[in-house]
């Protein structure tokens, strides 16, 4: 099998690929008009999120068994008419959802003693202890939505803290022992802490908005380690402005390009030049899964599961 690498991963994966029998060859610099002319001589192709593969290119994949994308979610990919076509999906939800609860983690501990304010503070000369007083994880209710491998990896890391970790998932009876599966009026109710952890699908498109905001009965803190466009920043601006949010946490944003792998690129809205301006916001460019380790472990499951389905 001939196998088309479209983005640059950790070599284990060639390497494994290789060892098994399969043909590799890579292409990380021409267009998408460009790999359609020659992506019928494939069997499969690996990819990050380089460019979407869409009906237009599928149809040109005549002879395609499988797209591998080496990340969580599928969303770049026309996955309804893939499988029409028959051809076999794979994602790697399993490589890089460790560093995504470790980051999440990061950033609730670093918001809640602030402290990147006080390293900037300190930078400057300036030693403000009670204005850098900070607040315990300890006693707060944990909310999660979205508790497939990223909320339970997280979940788990919050098992040596005294909280309370609740979830809700559209998916009935996956609640473990690491966090309670509850209703959405519930989690409204009791969340002090809220944790994004949902794929991009349109039930998740602009789902943090103000009328879902204003249905928490206490003040929370929101962290987003998911997807960009599942919070409108215009609303997430008004409730940090009003105290409803208390502060967030953001590793995505809604106006990331698809490709994930730029922000400014145009002239970006009033309302994230405001959130700009939040002492208590926390910022990072779509990094929460990317670490050191996550990379060899994402190529090394998508090599493993190539390897299971289609080795001769």
């Amino acid at each position: 099998m001939k196998i088309l690498h479209l983005d640059k991963n950790h070599p284990i994966m060639l390497q494994q690929l290789a060892e098994a029998g399969f043909l590799n060859d890579e292409n990380f610099t021409s267009s998408k008009s460009a790999i359609e002319k020659i992506i019928s001589k494939y069997d499969g192709i690996v990819i990050r999120s380089r460019f979407k593969i869409d009906k237009s290119f599928i149809n040109k994949a005549k002879n395609l068994k499988f797209i591998a994308r080496v990340g969580a979610g599928l969303e770049s990919i026309d996955t309804d008419y893939a499988i029409q076509k028959g051809i076999y999906l794979i994602s790697a939800p399993e490589g890089n959802r460790n560093a995504v609860g470790e980051h999440t983690l990061g950033m609730i501990l670093s918001l809640f003693n602030k402290l990147n304010k006080a390293d900037m503070e300190v930078r400057q000369g300036l030693w403000k202890r009670e204005d850098n007083r900070g607040i315990e994880l300890d006693g707060k209710t944990v909310g999660i939505i979205g508790y497939g491998n990223m909320g339970k990896a997280f979940a788990k890391k919050l098992q040596g803290f005294d909280t309370k970790v609740i979830c809700y998932d559209i998916k009935e009876n996956v609640g473990d022992k690491n966090a309670e599966q509850v209703s959405l009026r519930e989690l409204h109710a009791q969340t002090d802490v809220l944790s994004l952890h949902t794929p991009w699908t349109p039930l998740t498109h602009k789902m943090v908005n103000k009328a879902f905001i204003d249905a928490f009965l206490k003040p929370f803190w929101l962290f987003n380690t998911a997807r960009g466009k599942s919070v409108v920043t215009k609303d997430l601006v008004e409730a940090l402005k009003n105290g409803k949010i208390l502060g967030a946490g953001l590793d995505v944003m809604e106006y990331e390009k698809s490709s994930f792998e730029s922000l400014f690129s145009s002239k970006l809205p009033k309302e994230f030049s405001e959130l700009l301006q939040f002492n208590n916001v926390l910022l990072t460019p779509h990094v929460a899964g990317w670490t050191v380790e996550s990379k060899q472990k994402l190529a090394q499951v998508i090599a493993t599961k190539i390897i299971k389905n289609f080795k001769s």
